[in-house]
């Protein structure tokens, strides 16, 4: 019977179909936890003109992230992350924008790319300004986004060693959840489920923004709490490379202070 009724979910999930009012109301709650209510009313992004590409820049829950729409498809699908210059080898459009000062990390999504600064005290004004014309120079040679191997995250696929309880995960995942995110410029990516603890990686504006844990904990972690009792909390992680990565640059950033 339990087999039966999971079963049911998943192909509900799939469905992108509410079960009933009450989980649409959740779905809402979560959203606003997430971010996006509170954005549903801001005005429209700034239009720039260029040439014959226009490119719009939208704010992000993250004060120090910015999400530029050029109106064309960047990935097509999935999401890729940035953190540093070093790893944006296999991106020209990803490298020229690690050259413009303040810039801290680069994130493509599937229509969108989102840019970091380093800090608050690094005004948006030229690094928007030069964002937009690389952007569009890039956009109108015509370039490939990315060369050589590189890994996406794609959706969740599921796997023949996944049981029901990682199917329904992955699932709500890919079809609540990380539209949501992606719609405000990052992206949250499944690692693993352990002893009833989600482990979830969060990047692009997610990364370092002041409300990621009301987002793990009141958004994600209620959501998937109410389809699956089996989830007892949802952890944030990070990758080792990421972690090597994020001390390097604390204490680049502690010198310069100090210095």
């Amino acid at each position: 019977m339990a087999a039966t009724v999971r079963w049911s979910l998943l192909k509900l999930l799939r469905s992108r179909c509410p079960v009933t009012e009450k989980n649409r109301a959740l779905s809402l709650s979560a959203a606003h936890h997430f971010g996006k209510l509170q954005h549903l009313s801001r005005l429209p992004g700034t239009r720039f003109a260029v040439r014959c590409l226009s490119i719009q820049t939208q704010d992000t829950p993250n004060p120090r992230s910015l999400k530029f729409i050029p109106g064309k498809p960047v990935l097509g699908k999935g999401t890729l992350d940035f953190p540093t210059s070093n790893s944006a080898e296999c991106s020209s459009l990803a490298s020229n924008l690690f050259e413009v000062e303040g810039v801290k990390s680069v994130f493509f999504g599937p229509d969108f790319i989102t840019v970091t600064k380093l800090d608050d005290d690094v005004e948006w004004t030229d690094i928007k300004r030069h964002a937009i014309e690389i952007i569009t120079k890039f956009f109108e040679s015509g370039e490939p986004i990315t060369t050589g191997a590189t890994q996406s995250h794609s959706d969740n696929t599921l796997s023949e060693e996944d049981d029901d309880i990682v199917s329904m995960i992955k699932e709500l995942l890919d079809t609540r959840i990380r539209p949501t995110v992606q719609e405000d410029g990052g992206d949250v990516i499944f690692k693993g489920f352990e002893d009833g603890t989600v482990k979830l990686k969060l990047v692009g504006s997610c990364t370092g923004c002041p409300s990621s844990t009301v987002t793990l904990k009141n958004g994600i972690q209620n959501m998937l709490q109410f389809y699956i009792p089996e989830v007892d909390e949802v952890e944030q992680v990070e990758d080792e490379l990421d972690e090597i990565s994020t001390k390097v640059f604390s204490e680049v950033e502690r010198k310069l202070q100090d210095s």
